[in-house]
């Protein structure tokens, strides 16, 4: 007898079978392939091979290469800060309100610094008290060329002590924060500088106060530098202040913020390279290393640039809150719609979970959260998947407008990021996610996670720990200090006070303005674990 004796069989029973063998094939040979390969997630930091007693050994990017040459310039052509405004480039672009070509930046950066150099010698120092604007960017700009040392606060708490230990021969500033200058000045003791005000309304004052525009207009005519700025030259200070309360200064070269620049150039894989089309919104204010880095980076690539309320460091009232609307009020600026953010945490939980709530009012939203996350499990994360234009894709343009559609990348750092914030981010946004860690001693990130990793790392501690920051960047060294010995001989992970050092780490002073040695280390105050695929969580300040 035949096999055909004992099965029976009809056109429906072939069909399902049929069926059947093709979701089995669909479901196991079409999954979504991860946007990186696990390989690099693996290892993503070049261990040392030694180490001293109480240290964790050195770790660096993996991709820095044998060699373990440090990228510090994003370009042969950059040596200093005004050479990321390209003359080639000669299309305009906005920086906030301000629509201008690079040849109209320059020629106001040169009248300005040509102006501020007949007011002040060139071994001078500047305090810059402005929030972020396009003024903030020409002082800087010119201060550097000219070769005078420019001061800059990253909070208002220390202007006074910065006043009394550090009085500087000018101060630039602005209107509305003009009063609280002049008081501080004077509970300094100190009248002796001279007022550079923004926007000034004339009125009686005893201080040499100097309309901005007056400034520009005495430089018309091109007056070069005495000593030309180079690579290695210091040009600005950055005063910050450190969880405690305490006060720490740092000074930065130019090649401090060509190498920060080059490491934020180095978060964007090929796909979603930085390029003249795109706007680029930060929630970090220029009176931080970062904060100008960031603004450097913008100018660099000839992209449109703006800033968040948020970031003023000088004003009468309370600070915005870190929220949606902080991020909405981008669009206030005459820019094109944000392409690019540079965002705080706090930023993040707020978009992930309004977008999360709108997305909840739909009756498929339990069935697209399953589905997104069996692909977020599997590496693979997009916006415009059938999930998304059935739940996801309208609760964003809710939340984030006309945005929604043309932000690329969100990098967030300026404290930590809950593990359980990662995935409603990653699932509510659907786009590269770059968590990163900054330092006010650097011009760059210090750790950086790869943009599309989407790993749901299991943490090996009982309480709730930060997300993980990635690898060392691309020109930065850390390591642990005090961590024990017994417990990373037995392959435990080392956890200690991080260290860090490279090229876009700057050169901390002490109280009483001396420098410490160059490329040193320094301490950032916060402890550290040193994960086995060479990722870091920042866990906390000491």
């Amino acid at each position: 007898m035949t096999i055909s004796d004992y099965l029976v069989t009809d056109d429906l029973t072939v069909l399902l079978g049929f069926i059947g063998v093709s979701v089995f094939l669909l479901q196991n040979l079409y999954k979504p392939q991860p946007l990186v390969h696990p390989i690099l997630l693996g290892r993503q930091s070049d261990a040392g091979r030694v180490r001293h007693p109480g240290e964790s050994t050195v770790y660096r990017n993996y991709g820095t290469g044998l060699m373990g040459r440090f990228p510090v310039r994003p370009d042969k052509d950059v040596n200093i800060v005004t050479d990321f405004v390209k003359p080639e480039f000669d299309a305009p672009r906005t920086l906030w309100s301000t629509k201008i070509t690079n040849a109209q930046l320059k020629a106001r950066v040169s009248a300005f610094g040509s102006g501020i150099a007949t007011l002040v010698p060139e071994d001078s120092t500047v305090l810059i008290l402005l929030n972020d604007s396009i003024e903030f960017i020409i002082t800087d700009l010119a201060l550097s060329e000219q070769s005078i040392a420019s001061i800059t606060l990253s909070s208002p708490k220390l202007l006074k002590r910065v006043l009394e230990m550090h009085p500087p021969n000018a101060i630039i500033t602005d209107n509305t924060f003009l009063t609280h200058v002049v008081k501080a000045a004077q509970d300094a003791h100190e009248f002796n500088h001279r007022l550079i005000v923004v926007d000034w309304l004339p009125q009686p004052s005893e201080l040499d106060i100097r309309p901005w525009n007056v400034i520009e207009s005495y430089g018309k005519v091109s007056q070069a530098p005495k000593n030309a700025p180079q690579s290695g030259s210091a040009y600005t200070v950055s005063f910050f202040e450190t969880p405690s309360g305490g006060m720490r200064c740092v000074q930065l070269s130019h090649e401090n913020f060509t190498s920060g620049v080059t490491a934020i150039r180095a978060l964007f894989p090929a796909t979603i390279n930085i390029s003249t089309l795109d706007t680029i919104v930060s929630g970090h204010s220029l009176s931080t290393p970062y904060g100008r880095a960031i603004a450097y980076a913008a100018l660099f690539e000839g992209a449109s640039f703006a800033t968040l309320p948020s970031t003023s460091v000088f004003r009468d009232s309370d600070a915005p809150a870190l929220d949606v609307a902080d991020v909405l009020s981008a669009t206030k600026f005459p820019i094109p719609s944000p392409t690019v953010l540079f965002l705080k945490p706090e930023h993040v939980q707020s978009i992930a979970s309004s977008v999360i709530s709108r997305a909840k009012k739909s009756l498929f939203f339990p069935l697209a959260w399953r589905h997104k996350f069996a692909s977020l499990t599997e590496g693979f994360v997009a916006k415009d998947s059938l999930w998304d234009r059935t739940v996801f894709s309208s609760a964003r343009e809710d939340v984030l407008g006309k945005m929604a559609d043309t932000v690329k990348a969100v990098v967030t750092s300026g404290g930590p990021l809950p593990s359980d914030t990662l995935v409603p981010a990653r699932l509510a946004l659907s786009i590269a996610l770059i968590n990163t860690y900054t330092h006010g001693s650097a011009a760059g990130p210090l750790f950086a996670t790869h943009a599309f990793d989407l790993q749901m790392l299991p943490s090996s501690s009982p309480t709730a720990e930060p997300a993980h920051v990635g690898a060392p960047s691309v020109n930065v060294e850390a390591k642990l200090a005090g961590v024990k010995d017994d417990v990373v001989e037995q392959g435990g992970d080392p956890i200690g006070e991080l260290l860090v050092r490279g090229p876009s780490v700057g050169n901390m002073l002490s109280a009483d303005g001396e420098a410490g040695e160059k490329n040193a280390w320094v301490n950032t105050e916060e402890i550290a674990r040193a994960m086995t695929n060479g990722a870091f969580k920042v866990l906390g300040s000491l």
